[in-house]
């Protein structure tokens, strides 16, 4: 109990009461986890207990479980026409068999990008990294770095990037890593990166494609497109296309494909079902900043499952991910 009231645990009567600050929810399977408003963090176990819990049964009658735009499940109380992110069956939880973990339980959002890869030795591997100057990127970047890999952060700002590195480098002056210039939002800019990584004669083991904009006002880039379809997909996917053969010479090789859950809360098909390219690159008038990014995330999605489904015959997988809700981003800063 000593450790519980130094670290500000104990001030609550019953062992099950959550401390200030914390929150407790559910998956939509039915496992519970904690959200630490203060830290930004989430975690399955209990922050008092150290026990995990489900809840037991099926919703009360006259309830019905939805997801909202940002992948968050709640509740909707039909009879009494309400609506709550707090599961009822909370009060009917029952404690998870701590012997037989599932693969959704490996890891919370109290995982570091360090504890990922512990004991992994990356020695002669080269990575590359979109956007790695900050937020999700910089902590991928430094995992890989740090566990012997070559790493390049690719970034639009290389001033961040140059930060970036030496930061890395701060933790371990024999970290591998350097930093070159590539803008999404400029198709040329991806050119010259890839005709700059080529001129290097080095191999690429894990591709990273992690930058990405979000809730910008509708503007065009230089070639024309609207610029959040451009940075977050478009220019990735060129990207990969121009550094393609790179890969399959490296294999075993890999491409991670940074997406979102919001993929789920659009479409880019028409009323018959067709591909919208209107929908892709929309005009001002036609412009929701929350959508756009929704349905660059869905063209991630996309792109990365053709891309494996036509690569990985030779040695090159492609997987997107959704890196969770509440763990802290720079994406915001526009």
């Amino acid at each position: 109990m000593a450790a519980l009231r130094y670290a500000g645990l104990d001030d609550t009567d019953s062992e099950d009461e959550l401390p200030p600050g914390w929150e407790e929810r559910t998956t939509k399977d039915g496992w519970v986890y904690y959200a630490n408003h203060t830290e930004e963090k989430t975690q399955w176990e209990h922050p008092k207990t150290g026990k995990r819990k489900r809840v037991a049964g099926d919703l009360p009658y006259g309830w019905e479980q939805e997801t909202d735009e940002n992948g968050q499940v709640f509740f909707v109380d039909h009879i009494n026409k309400r609506t709550t992110y707090l599961d009822p069956r909370l009060a009917f939880t029952v404690d998870d068999n701590p012997t037989k973990p599932t693969t959704r339980q490996r890891y919370d959002g109290s995982t570091t990008a360090m504890e990922i890869l512990q004991g992994r030795d990356f020695t002669g591997k080269v990575v590359v990294v979109t956007g790695a100057n900050s937020g999700i990127g910089f902590e991928t970047a430094k995992s890989f770095a740090l566990h012997g890999a070559h790493v390049i952060l690719a970034c639009r700002n290389m001033a961040r990037a140059s930060e970036a590195v030496s930061r890395i480098l701060e933790e371990w002056h024999k970290a591998k890593v350097e930093a070159m210039t590539l803008d999404l939002a400029l198709l040329r800019s991806v050119q010259h990166f890839a005709e700059a990584f080529k001129a290097k004669n080095v191999p690429l083991h894990v591709l990273v494609c992690n930058a990405a904009t979000f809730a910008l006002p509708w503007s065009l880039t230089k070639d024309g497109l609207e610029t959040t379809f451009q940075v977050n997909h478009l220019g990735h996917f060129y990207l990969v296309q121009l550094l393609q053969d790179v890969l399959c010479r490296s294999a075993p090789a890999r491409v991670i494909v940074v997406s979102s859950e919001s993929h789920r809360f659009t479409d880019i098909n028409d009323s018959l079902g067709k591909l919208d390219f209107s929908r892709l690159s929309p005009t001002k008038n036609d412009y929701w900043a929350m959508l756009a990014y929704n349905r660059s995330k869905l063209c991630n999605i996309l792109f990365s499952n053709e891309l494996h489904r036509r690569l990985s015959p030779r040695g090159v997988t492609s997987n997107a991910v959704h890196p969770g809700n509440m763990m802290y981003s720079n994406i915001h800063r526009s």
